[in-house]
C-alpha cells in the first residue's frame, strides 16, 4: 500500500506517517506543500491513497482537491484538517473526496479509516458530522455589522471598499474598526485581520 501524506505541519505529518507504516504496513511518502505533493504524484504515479491537509500552502481549499483527484486517475484522495468544519467536509465528499479525517481522531481510528478508503469506501467520522456547530466565543461580543467589517478587513479591503460593499459611510466603518479592535484585544486592523484568520472567526 502506497500512501502520500501532504501537510505543512511536520510533527503531525511525521507522526501520521510513522503510525501508518507501523500499523498498516504502508509505504508512506511525505510532502510539506500541495505543489510538492502534485510533483510527487507526477513523478511516482498514482498512490493507493492521498491525504491532503485542507489548509497547507498551495492547496487553495477544494480547488486543490479537484486537481489531486484528476492527477490520481481514480485512486482515492481524502482531506485531513484540524480546523475545517462539517460544511467543508460535506463539500469535499460531494466533490469526490474519499473521506475527511479530523486531526483530532485517534491513531487507531485513522488507520481503520485509511484501510476503509483504500478498499474504495468513503469515510467520515459520524460524531464529527453530527456534532452541533459552536460559534467562536470571540464573535459573541461583535454586532452583525462589526462582523461584516471584520470580514472585509480579513479580505484586505480598505475602509472605503467596506463602506461601498455595505452601503454605509466610511467614517462609520472607521468607528466599527476601532470598536471591534477594542473588543478583540487587537492593537490595530492588521492584528484584527490576523486574529480573525487564525481563529477562523469569519
Amino acid at each position: 500500500m502506497r500512501i502520500l501524506i501532504a501537510d505543512d505541519h511536520d510533527l503531525v505529518r511525521e507522526m501520521m506517517a510513522a503510525y501508518l507504516e507501523r500499523d498498516c504496513g504502508a509505504k508512506v511518502v511525505q510532502s510539506s506543500s500541495f505543489d510538492d505533493a502534485m510533483a510527487e504524484i507526477a513523478r511516482s504515479g498514482a498512490f493507493d491513497l492521498v491525504l491532503l491537509d485542507y489548509r497547507m500552502p498551495g492547496m487553495r481549499g477544494l480547488e486543490g482537491l479537484h486537481a489531486a483527484l484528476e492527477a490520481s486517475q481514480g485512486k482515492p484522495v481524502a482531506l485531513i484538517s484540524g480546523t475545517a468544519d462539517k460544511t467543508i467536509a460535506e463539500e469535499a465528499l460531494a466533490a469526490g473526496a474519499a473521506g475527511f479525517l479530523p486531526k483530532t481522531m485517534s491513531a487507531r481510528s485513522m488507520s481503520n479509516a485509511v484501510r476503509f478508503m483504500t478498499m474504495g469506501e468513503t469515510y467520515v467520522p459520524i460524531d464529527f458530522m453530527t456534532a452541533k456547530e459552536t460559534e467562536n466565543p470571540a464573535l459573541a461580543h461583535l454586532t452583525p455589522r462589526e462582523r461584516q467589517v471584520l470580514e472585509g478587513i480579513k479580505k484586505g479591503q480598505s475602509n472605503k471598499e467596506i463602506a461601498l460593499d455595505h452601503d454605509i459611510q466610511e467614517v462609520t466603518v472607521k468607528l466599527h474598526v476601532k470598536t471591534l479592535c477594542r473588543k478583540m484585544g487587537a492593537k490595530n486592523r492588521t492584528q484584527a485581520a490576523m486574529m480573525a484568520r487564525d481563529q477562523e472567526m469569519v
